[in-house]
């Protein structure tokens, strides 16, 4: 069985990527009849299942791992329960399963990736959600401490009140773009004419 593809996906830090190929390859040596959940890099791709976030994939896959292969692979179990604390919406438990394992090398980089896009979410979650958020919740739905959350959030131009421990969210301007179809367009044009005429 030829993994090269998500080995190379793995090596240049295509993590979008990783979900597809994994599916595409899996496919492909599932018509071939090839017996293949041993050797199955399914901590792989659950991850990438979570980077581009498609929990409802990542559910289904786990439910087609054979029992042998989660009795024996702690790293693939380690990565459902990232998936576990995607599903119940428990946004620090995300963190506390990243942390909660040593990775391997192959995966330990795709890992820190999906901390990083997971915070980005949780920042435009908390900016479309909240007006002011104690600097306690902040840190949870951040997966950091304290201090660094408020670094984090401050850098991004939201203020903090140290006094009463809150922060005050900096919403971005709302661009709105007036598209006008071509048909209204035309009737526009036909009406003006019509006018001058």
């Amino acid at each position: 069985m030829d993994l090269s593809p998500v080995t190379e996906a793995l090596a240049v830090k295509s993590f979008d990527k990783i979900a597809d190929i994994c599916d595409n390859l899996m496919l492909q040596v599932a018509s071939e009849g090839i017996s293949f959940h041993d050797d199955w890099p399914y901590a792989i791709h659950l991850l990438g299942y979570f980077y581009v976030d498609d929990c409802d994939s990542a559910r289904f896959l786990w439910k087609t791992i054979p029992t042998s292969v989660k009795e024996s692979k702690p790293e693939v179990v380690a990565a459902w329960r990232i998936g576990q604390r995607l599903w119940t919406r428990d946004y620090a438990g995300v963190y506390e399963a990243i942390r909660g394992y040593d990775w391997s090398p192959e995966a330990k980089d795709m890992v820190a990736a999906f901390s990083d896009v997971y915070t980005k979410r949780m920042f435009q979650l908390l900016l479309s959600a909240y007006s002011t958020i104690a600097i306690r919740v902040l840190a949870l739905f951040l997966g950091m401490t304290e201090d660094d959350a408020t670094t984090y959030v401050v850098e991004n131009g939201w203020t903090v009140d140290t006094a009463s421990q809150m922060v005050t969210v900096k919403k971005q301007a709302v661009k709105r773009e007036q598209k006008v179809d071509s048909s209204k367009l035309q009737r526009l044009t036909e009406y003006v004419f019509h006018l001058e005429h």
